[in-house]
């Protein structure tokens, strides 16, 4: 008779830390695979995207860029890319704007009248300068994942 109440006790016991540890690990696993698919997630996107600038002019203190989605995947937020330009070796980041903000600024437009810079779709970068530059000039557009790609040119 002790013997199997002890046994009882004993599978209770074990239950009521099987439970424990499951409650305690199992939110861990959760969180981990959710932060794990996030990541996922956000390497596929930039693997599949990718940026070329393929045309660059300029007119008194306008500078025009057009720049091509050559990647797999749509690119979103393009207001939160970054642009530098400038001279080679003094350049400076470019805020974005639109017709009012102070100078300097860039705002853009797609060519393909779309809302969505979809593969194969070109951008249309305008910078809105102070005053009209010359020489060899540098200029660097990143997209909000990392992406980027980069030239010199002169005016």
């Amino acid at each position: 008779m002790d013997k199997a109440l002890v046994t009882i006790l004993l599978i209770i016991a074990g239950v009521v830390c099987t439970m424990v540890i499951v409650n305690a690990v199992y939110p861990l696993i959760t969180g981990t695979s959710g932060a794990l698919t996030d990541a996922v997630q956000r390497i596929d996107d930039r693997i599949r995207s990718n940026i070329k600038i393929i045309e660059i002019s300029s007119n008194g203190t306008d500078v025009y860029i057009w720049i091509k989605n050559i990647g797999a995947s749509t690119i979103g937020a393009i207001d939160k890319s970054d642009v530098f330009f400038g001279p080679e070796g003094n350049f400076a980041r470019i805020p974005f704007g639109s017709t009012g903000s102070p100078l300097p600024y860039w705002d853009y437009t797609l060519e393909d009248g779309s809302d969505a810079w979809k593969p194969s779709s070109t951008l249309k970068i305008t910078i809105h300068l102070q005053q009209a530059q010359s020489g060899t000039q540098f200029i660097k557009f990143i997209t909000h994942n990392g992406i980027s790609d980069w030239q010199l040119f002169s005016m």
